[in-house]
């Protein structure tokens, strides 16, 4: 028989324990914070309609969709984003959730792109979104649970770039360009991979004029402190009613984050962003790592007040945004930011004496009855190949003990890090076992 090479497509990528750790403990953070906040978990499956995706995001995203024709001859295509098939969802089940409706999403989606540094075609969305609300309310909370989930992960040199479509739609009203304004924005928003010649370059293949670009390049290069960014955009559009509802917004919403406690230099008024997706209506948010910026956006969003409407006659207004996992993940390994030995368990059991196997077990169930993850090795090795298997998974401690030690319900605990021993009596004394354990853990106040 011939043997298939063993081998995963491009784009796509096998997750070995350390790394799905990882993954695993930031998907962990983001539902912690999200549900501090109210928001619920959903979830949709991985295929949708192929009408109920295309057409929603940009002609990127449809470019880019995996689909095909199903077993029952049905146009299907898997969802490239989980914010089209949220408003979806709200359309159908709205009734029974009631608004405003608060949810989080964390599943993965499939893109055809090339792949590039921080760039996959599977990737984990970790979404958070509000809909049936057009309050200013959620735009400010979306603000401040993106700048929470970032220092809850352990990032403090970031920046959440924010905007808002009202103001971009004002300003392309002003220069007559209403009715270019998808191809204009969608080359705005590519304003940092390919610089002002490249967005220049593809205003022209459109037909804007130079002095109409030059204009757009005039206002993208607005920047300062929140208060003199707003100032000099009121100035800029006086006469535009739809602008100067998104820049009220936008004073409201920074003003809130200040409120908050936010600092200022974590966050700024950055009128170049756009945001390449079409559903977009209102505020928007990037947020970049100061560290490494060239990775891109590593938490975007913003508001899309008319998405759910293709579905419904029902107003659903909507707002959120999204961690991107592997992209942020990717981030943290270039800066030496991830543990290197991620672990499940902290405790190891050797299998010194394999006729000694229920008094192993019982030791393992009583650490493990405190919440302690304990591993026993499965074979009688020699202690020293059980113990280099403990150095290798990253445990804390071992717990050793031969049949002397467990005939007289004696066990030794031993610190991996240090390499240093305390025995403890375990089979009478389990409270005083228990407390040397946790101490040498440092998990006394964690677990008391």
């Amino acid at each position: 028989m011939t043997l298939i090479e063993p081998r995963t497509l491009k784009g796509f990528r096998d997750f070995l324990p350390a790394k799905m750790i990882q993954r695993e403990k930031l998907m962990e953070t983001a539902k912690k914070v999200y549900r501090r906040y109210g928001f619920m978990p959903i979830d949709t499956p991985a295929l949708e309609y192929l009408d109920i995706l295309t057409g929603k995001g940009s002609e990127e995203t449809d470019r880019q969709m995996y689909h095909f024709i199903d077993a029952g001859g049905r146009p299907v295509g898997m969802r490239f984003d989980l914010t089209v098939p949220l408003a979806r969802f709200a359309a159908q089940h709205i009734n029974e959730l009631g608004t405003p409706f608060k949810r989080y999403h964390i599943a993965p989606v499939w893109r055809g792109e090339s792949p590039q540094d921080g760039r996959f075609r599977e990737f984990i969305q970790c979404d958070f979104d509000t809909i049936g609300t057009t309050g200013v309310v959620s735009d400010i909370e979306t603000a401040l649970v993106i700048h929470e989930l970032l220092l809850e992960i352990g990032i403090e040199q970031f920046r959440i770039r924010i905007n808002n479509r009202q103001i971009l739609t004002g300003l392309l009203d002003s220069l007559e360009l209403k009715h270019q304004s998808t191809h204009v924005l969608r080359a705005l928003d590519k304003l940092d991979k390919i610089g002002p010649e490249g967005v220049a370059k593809e205003l022209d293949q459109v037909g804007i004029t130079t002095d109409q670009s030059n204009r757009i390049f005039q206002f993208a290069q607005i920047q300062g402190p929140h208060q003199q960014v707003l100032s000099q955009l009121a100035q800029l559009l006086p006469s535009s009613q739809l602008a100067s509802q998104g820049i009220e917004r936008l004073e409201r919403v920074t003003s809130a984050m200040l409120a908050a406690g936010v600092p200022a230099h974590r966050f700024e008024i950055d009128v170049s962003i756009a945001r390449g997706l079409d559903y977009y209506t209102g505020i928007i948010f990037e947020t970049t790592l100061l560290e490494l910026p060239r990775i891109g956006s590593v938490c975007s969003g913003g508001r899309y007040d008319n998405l759910a409407g293709l579905f419904t006659k029902q107003q659903l207004p909507g707002i959120g945004a999204s961690l991107g996992l592997d992209r942020l993940l990717a981030a943290l390994e270039k800066l030496g930011r991830l543990e290197e030995t991620p672990r499940t368990a902290e405790v190891f059991i050797p299998l010194f004496d394999p006729d000694r196997i229920n008094d192993y077990f019982a030791l393992a169930s009583m650490v493990r009855s405190t919440g302690i993850s304990t591993e026993v090795f499965p074979e009688p090795k020699k202690l020293g190949q059980q113990l280099k298997y403990a150095d290798q998974r990253g445990f804390l401690v071992a717990l050793i003990a031969g049949a002397r030690e467990l005939d007289q319900g004696l066990v030794q605990i031993k610190d991996l890090r240090t390499q240093t021993a305390t025995e403890v009596a375990w089979k009478n004394q389990p409270e005083t076992f228990l407390t040397a354990l946790k101490s040498v853990l440092g998990l006394n106040s964690m677990l008391s």
